[in-house]
């Protein structure tokens, strides 16, 4: 019994847990960040530029630390197949989402992924769904039917692009994620987030930049504080945190502490922007809550 208490506690390290709030703190507050952009600059150029220099700060940031950034023999289909579902679908499909939606919706849909990725664990994996995954299944889907309803039907026929953009980026988060497991990427965490981010956004960028009107000479003091934000808070110091917090903490217990992420998204959100935060929402959140913490430990 001595024994095993000190083994226990180490594993829940304080500090991992600490860089999990930041984490958390950093992704979430993105939410209502990348809504307020939208209104000042067009969805490609802003996530597609934002993340290529992430990917250059973070991949300075592994020269630092003396990680390489070379890419082993074999790996680079992989790579480009976790760039394309977890940064390519994810950024364009959510930036897209926050033109139909609020910024509280899109944080609550998003973070369904784990329930998506414990449903695609079956046919990629061969994990058969338990019980529990079943359910959480059902919560998710009662989640997404309190967002449909919870402003009547006018307003939940106007959102329907925005929930389908927001669904088919966590489904194909979902799918790298499980994807990943089956075909794991051989590079350091930091290198190879920075790879992906840069792979999955530099087309993102170029499109924006080709096809669409930025008007940086317009952008306000506040538009350029939130693009600092989105681009050295949420894509370096948020995710150097993350892979931080993994090394510190049990997968199970990082995965779950990631749920604080749509709570302040919502919150900040209807602080912020003044967002709705009625009894839907609140429904909503409770049941998308319940479903990833039923997903997570199935």
């Amino acid at each position: 019994m001595t024994e095993s208490k000190p083994a226990a506690r180490a594993r829940i390290a304080p500090a991992g847990l600490l860089f999990l709030a930041i984490t958390s703190v950093g992704w979430g507050f993105n939410w209502p960040v990348t809504k307020y952009l939208l209104g000042e600059l067009p969805p490609l150029t802003l996530r597609g530029v934002t993340g290529v220099i992430g990917a250059l700060l973070l991949a300075a940031f592994a020269l630092i630390r003396r990680e390489s950034l070379a890419v082993g023999e074999g790996q680079w289909p992989r790579l480009v197949m976790a760039a394309i579902l977890n940064v390519t679908g994810w950024m364009v499909l959510m930036g897209l989402a926050l033109l139909w939606l609020p910024a509280s919706e899109a944080a609550l849909i998003a973070y369904t992924m784990p329930v998506w990725a414990a449903m695609l664990a079956w046919p990629v994996l061969g994990e058969r769904p338990t019980v529990l995954r079943t359910l959480a299944l059902v919560m998710a889907f009662a989640g997404l039917a309190s967002i449909l309803g919870g402003n009547g039907l006018i307003a939940s026929t106007a959102k329907m692009p925005g929930i389908i953009m927001a669904l088919g980026g966590a489904i194909g988060f979902a799918l790298g994620t499980v994807l990943a497991k089956k075909l794991p990427i051989q590079l350091p965490p930091v290198t190879a987030a920075a790879w992906q981010i840069g792979i999955g956004c530099f087309p993102i960028a170029i499109v924006g930049l080709a096809i669409e009107t930025t008007h940086l000479d317009k952008l306000t003091a506040t538009g350029w504080w939130l693009l600092f934000y989105s681009t050295v808070i949420q894509f370096c110091i948020a995710y150097v945190s993350w892979f931080a917090a993994l090394s510190r903490l049990p997968a199970s217990v990082a995965a779950i502490g990631t749920m604080a992420v749509p709570v302040i998204g919502v919150v900040a959100s209807a602080i912020a922007l003044g967002e709705p935060l009625g009894p839907g929402q609140i429904a909503a959140l409770v049941l998308t809550l319940a479903a990833v913490v039923l997903a997570t430990r199935s």
